[in-house]
């Protein structure tokens, strides 16, 4: 299978948040993103943006705590956070695959915890942290997204 890569450095976190902006008015329903990346690299501050986009009755937070938020709106994003989880098939118990066909987005935060579950044609996106202020973001999609080369920083 091919795959189209897009690489971005945002300056501030208001330019990550644009980016997810961006990149959900490129999605369908059913896609499912993984979002790889340390601690503070941006991928909330992404799905913020998202479920800006789809003008969702909440904004997106970090769902550590509740390893799922679900964010209702013009399209639902189904926001899971693996970071706490054991073993890879606690998610299966949690109703993965549910949601995987639920007509939504399915975000994933750490997903290398639950990697055995992962569909093969998921959106991955790396968030890299150069400074306080700038992220290195690499998507890298099955399918051609049309993502403009620069997003104004």
């Amino acid at each position: 299978m091919s795959s189209y890569v897009c690489r971005f450095l945002t300056s501030s976190p208001d330019r990550t948040r644009q980016l997810g902006r961006i990149m959900a008015s490129r999605l369908n329903p059913n896609d499912v993103l993984a979002l790889y990346g340390d601690l503070a690299g941006g991928k909330t501050t992404f799905a913020a943006g998202m479920t800006d986009f789809f003008h969702s009755e909440q904004p997106a937070t970090s769902p550590t705590f509740t390893l799922i938020n679900e964010y209702s709106g013009d399209l639902d994003i189904f926001h899971l956070d693996c970071y706490r989880l054991k073993h890879p098939d606690e998610i299966v118990l949690m109703g993965f695959e549910d949601y995987l066909t639920r007509g939504g987005i399915v975000l994933i935060e750490w997903p290398d915890k639950i990697e055995p579950h992962l569909p093969h044609a998921l959106i991955r996106i790396d968030f890299n942290y150069v400074d306080d202020h700038t992220r290195d973001i690499k998507i890298t999609s099955p399918r051609h997204l049309e993502l403009p080369h620069d997003i104004g920083n």
